[in-house]
This record gives structure tokens, sequence and C-alpha cells, in this order.
């Protein structure tokens, strides 16, 4: 189906980000992209957002700050693969309550794992700790099928996957080690698929200062 010309502003490796894109080329958006130079934000980004974080997507005059309100929107546009679960209210509560986790707990695991000295309390391997926990239990769910939650991708596949992907690559050698097989072959997959190389094609960076 036919949506309007969305602008999405963007930064390739922003775990964040990368899920808004999922979902925009998944659902078809017509989208014009730009990447945003972090230490030179676009004034008009930052006019749309003076939280100056992104992603951030204008579409019809409308503003999305918050990436899975930008997931949301363009699943509301076209959901081909039903990605959201509809018609399985239990699995759908599963999804919401597996995104709360990975967005609210295995993210602040992920980013003192990943920026360990930055954190000198305690070692990298605590933090690894902490993070695996989460790991373990996305494995267990994938023991039972290809996806975390159905036999198709859905919402929490995506919106989990650039932070896995994250806490994998800070220390691939550990990560290839692990006893969690189904997640790697999970985390495998996705990467290499059509959707997920589509979307970190690089695009050139906006640097326009804010006047």
């Amino acid at each position: 189906m036919s949506t309007p010309l969305a602008t999405l502003y963007s930064f390739r490796r922003c775990p964040y980000a990368m899920r808004a894109r999922l979902a925009l080329r998944y659902a078809g958006v017509a989208l014009h992209t730009v990447e945003v130079s972090l230490k030179a934000k676009p004034a008009e980004m930052l006019a749309l957002s003076p939280k100056g974080t992104v992603p951030v997507l204008e579409v019809a005059g409308r503003v999305l700050e918050q990436s899975l309100e930008i997931m949301h929107w363009a699943l509301d546009q076209h959901d081909p693969q039903n990605w959201r679960l509809q018609g399985d209210p239990e699995a759908q509560a599963q999804m919401a309550a597996l995104i709360e986790d990975n967005d609210q707990v295995f993210k602040l695991h992920l980013n003192r794992y990943k920026y360990a000295e930055r954190y000198p309390e305690a070692p990298m391997e605590h933090y690894r700790a902490q993070g695996e926990a989460f790991l373990a239990k996305l494995d267990g769910l994938l023991q039972e099928r290809r996806y975390l939650l159905a036999e198709h991708p859905s919402l929490a596949d995506m919106a989990l996957l650039p932070f896995v992907r994250q806490f994998a690559h800070v220390d691939r050698e550990w990560f290839a080690q692990t006893p969690y097989t189904a997640l790697q072959q999970w985390l495998h997959h996705l990467l290499e698929s059509e959707l997920f190389m589509a979307v970190m094609q690089p695009q050139a960076a906006s640097s326009k200062r804010q006047a």
C-alpha cells in the first residue's frame, strides 16, 4: 500500500535507529533517510526534535521521536507478515515484556559491558554476566522455534536484534563459544537477511549545524 513520503533522521550504527529502519523498510514506507553526523547534527532535525537523538521521523506534519513509536507507525501502514502477532494476545503480552526487558534492563548491562572502562567499580566480565542472563532467556525461546515468539519474524525479533548484535560484537570470540547455539543461529540468520543488509547500506551524512 502507498504511504506518504517520510523523512527519517538516522545514524547507521545506532541500535534504536536500526530497528526503526527495519520496520520502515519492511512496511514499504517511501522514505528519505538523512544520515546524521552526531558531531554536527542538522539544524532541521533539531528544529523538529530538540532532544537531538536519533531516530526522528517526520511524516505528513507529524514528528515521531521514539524508535518503538516509529516501528508501530510503520506497521500501521503495512504488516504483511503480522509482526505484531495480531490474534494472539498471549504472544503480544510476551512480546511487550521482552521489549521492555531489553530496553530497560538489558540495554543497561550492554552499555556497561561495552564501555566497561567507564564503570571501573566492577570488571567487564561482571557486566557481561548480567547481560548474559537475557541471552540465555532468548536462547530458551529459540529452542522451540526459529524466531522468538512465532514461526515468522515478529516485532520482538526486530526490536531486539540490534541490541543482541551489539552485545555479541563486543567480544565475538566469547559469543561464538557460548552454549547459546540457537541464539547464534537466529542472529546469523537475521544479520544475513536481505532486510537487514538493506537497512545497513551507508548513507551520506548530513552535517548542517544548527543556525
